[in-house]
């Protein structure tokens, strides 16, 4: 892999800092002569700390699948998973550039300022610049992306201040530090039929990524296919019912729900093709509509997911018109 421009990491979540690497990295494998340069992306799955100190690595903002994906729409050309076994992690930061360098052939690595490597994340930036020089390759260092939050505040872009807005609900915020709605993957699972009691049916999500806080959101849901349709999502307890069981549960609006499909008196299914459990979906969260409390009855619990569904319809069409609106002006401009 003559020539290579490689950038490495976890890039869990592939937020705006991790867009910037690429691009940076698109630049130095653009041609000189007939042809350019590729760009390889070298991802750790899972994250090393699962390695080195089960249990105490952090949740996942994104599958290996998306994180490919993500990355080569930022404009890599490969994006390959670095298995984090103990051979790998116990390289020193010599062995484990020559390790690297004898697997790409790199022209240039791009990375950020912070980034460590080797044996206990011993190696650093001034000495990735020293074995380069011995090993022949270029090495270009992209400061921090900083982003302005809705309050104001600024933070730097990294997979951490996500993780931390999620656990706080703030999902738009969360959007701002990734450069696009988080998205949770997952399949869809039998619950305990309370929704389809109750008229709101939902499609329970078996997720092993970070979902935000405990609370009703208004989410786009990905079918199947690929049809986007809207959503009102609950995440966590249901003070109501009590069963202490957390949840992603997405009730999936303006679709006709079929019941009894055949398979069981009350079957249900969002769209007709589709079995009643077993597929895959993903939903982006857009807005944060209430936190999740109790209600007195379930008939008081009835009236309110009426309401959690006309405010999801309603917060979905508006942010869908101001997106229309946004890239049409800069369309324009």
């Amino acid at each position: 892999m003559p020539g290579t421009v490689v950038t490495i990491g976890n890039f869990d979540g592939v937020h705006r800092g991790h867009a910037t690497l690429i691009e940076r990295a698109r630049d130095l494998a653009r041609p000189t002569g007939s042809e350019g340069s590729r760009v390889v992306a070298l991802s750790f799955d899972p994250h090393p700390k699962s390695v080195l100190r089960p249990g105490t690595e952090p949740e996942r903002l994104t599958t290996f699948a998306q994180r490919s994906r993500l990355l080569r729409d930022a404009g890599a050309d490969e994006v390959l998973r670095l298995e984090p076994d103990s051979g790998l992690l116990g390289m020193s930061p010599t062995g484990f550039l020559k390790h690297i360098h004898e697997s790409f052939s790199p022209k240039a690595m791009v990375e950020g300022a912070d980034f460590h490597f080797g044996k206990g994340r011993s190696g650093h930036i001034d000495e990735l610049r020293m074995i380069g020089d011995r090993l022949g390759f270029a090495v270009e260092v992209v400061e921090p992306v900083e982003v302005v939050l809705g309050d104001d505040s600024i933070v730097t872009a990294s997979s951490s201040i996500a993780r931390w807005l999620l656990a706080h609900g703030r999902v738009r915020d969360a959007a701002i530090v990734l450069g696009r709605l988080h998205e949770v993957t997952g399949e869809v699972v039998r619950g305990d039929r309370r929704g389809r009691g109750l008229g709101f049916p939902t499609a329970n999500v078996r997720t092993q990524q970070v979902a935000p806080d405990a609370g009703v959101y208004a989410c786009i849901a990905v079918l199947p296919g690929g049809a986007e349709v809207p959503a009102a999502v609950h995440v966590g307890e249901r003070p109501t019912i009590g069963d202490g069981a957390h949840r992603v549960e997405a009730h999936l609006l303006g679709l006709p729900t079929s019941f009894g499909n055949g398979s069981a008196p009350d079957a249900w299914s969002p769209v007709g093709e589709l079995p009643e459990y077993g597929w895959g979906i993903a939903l982006r969260f857009v807005s944060r509509l209430r936190d999740p409390i109790g209600f007195g009855s379930l008939e008081r619990l009835r009236d309110q997911l009426s309401r959690d569904c006309a405010r999801a319809a309603e917060r979905l069409e508006s942010e869908c018109s101001a997106s229309a609106r946004s890239a049409g002006d800069r369309e324009t401009a």
